[in-house]
């Protein structure tokens, strides 16, 4: 049994307008010491679907399928039970952390109420344990600033404060939802090396939210890549960034900037995302494709394994050999 099994995963809301799918027929696993990247452009679907594992969905929506930590369906436990796990076994990292931290309380007091909830430590114990995981995660004079406020904190500091609390209580599973936003690109190396350091020492299985490739190519042993909702391609990183099989999968990878380009354009994907209430009846991602053909546009695709290779699955009704043609040729 995996430690994470996550099967036909569904986000829906209700608006004004009608239902909203944001999530479609999400499946993966996740094994204890494993990086799994979920990458995407804004609206992809990629925070709403660790969302949903997690219970906290906005109130106008809900979560359909199974989403399984050691066996138990998160989606089905009641909130006093997901409470336990939520936190504790299953801990999160999320994308601003000064919308995450309340400014009205010290990092010492957020911290020692995750211990004395989770933990039954007192504030004394608490408080050293505190100190320690701030320690461990490279911050300057921990006992001293555990004592301040989150204001009193650099961004770059802030986050690392949150992947502290994160890890207090040595999660088996830790989610990060762009842990690495809005941090200059030093402090983001300093980051990526930190949750590798922590990974290693304690064995912990990680969710990877991220739109940055350069992130998932220094921490992921697998990717999946979403696009309107969907899974569009999921294959080890190794896979993803040498041997991509998806029209979109070579539209991302194309578009990062190199520095062999010299003076030459980005390369980009032509349209924009599609509108979520009004998805295409086929592939989400036929508007935008190069390669479309008419049953692209009239059928979605089926989520089916790449032929000759022992991993990877990929949603396209066009052959590898004519994705790999295409993408020698130019973008997608």
């Amino acid at each position: 049994m995996s430690l994470i099994e996550v099967e036909n995963l569904g986000v829906q809301f209700q608006t004004p307008d009608g239902d909203v799918t944001a999530v479609n027929g999400i499946s993966f696993t996740l094994e204890r010491g494993q990086t799994l990247g979920i990458v995407g452009e804004s609206g992809s679907g990629k925070s709403q679907t660790v969302l949903a594992m997690m219970g906290l969905l906005a109130t106008n929506g809900r979560a359909s399928g199974q989403a399984r930590f050691n066996g138990q369906d998160l989606l089905s436990l009641q909130p006093k039970i997901l409470n336990t796990i939520r936190g504790n076994r299953v801990a999160m990292i999320f994308q601003d952390p000064m919308t995450s931290l309340n400014p009205y309380l010290t990092v010492e007091r957020q911290m020692t109420e995750v211990l004395e909830f989770h933990k039954g430590m007192t504030r004394q114990q608490a408080r050293l344990r505190a100190v320690q995981a701030l320690d461990a995660v490279k911050i300057p004079e921990a006992a001293k600033r555990v004592m301040q406020y989150p204001h009193e904190f650099s961004g770059g500091m802030r986050q690392r404060v949150m992947i502290a609390m994160a890890l207090l209580c040595e999660p088996d599973v830790l989610i990060a939802d762009e842990p690495t936003t809005a941090l200059d690109v030093t402090v983001q190396a300093q980051i990526i090396a930190l949750m590798r350091d922590l990974q290693r020492d304690h064995g912990t299985a990680i969710v990877l939210i991220t739109h940055d490739l350069g992130v998932v190519a220094g921490l992921c042993d697998e990717v999946i890549v979403l696009y309107g909702g969907r899974i569009m391609e999921h294959a080890s990183a190794d896979a993803i960034f040498y041997h991509p099989t998806h029209p979109y999968t070579v539209g991302l990878l194309g578009a990062i900037p190199r520095l062999e380009q010299g003076e030459q354009a980005l390369v980009t994907i032509p349209g924009a995302p599609p509108n979520m209430a009004r998805l295409p009846p086929g592939c989400p991602f036929s508007e935008r494709c190069t390669l479309v053909e008419p049953r692209c546009i009239s059928e979605p695709p089926a989520l089916v394994a790449v032929p000759d290779r022992s991993d990877g699955l990929r949603a396209c009704h066009k052959s590898v050999a004519e994705v790999m043609r295409h993408a020698q040729g130019g973008s997608a």
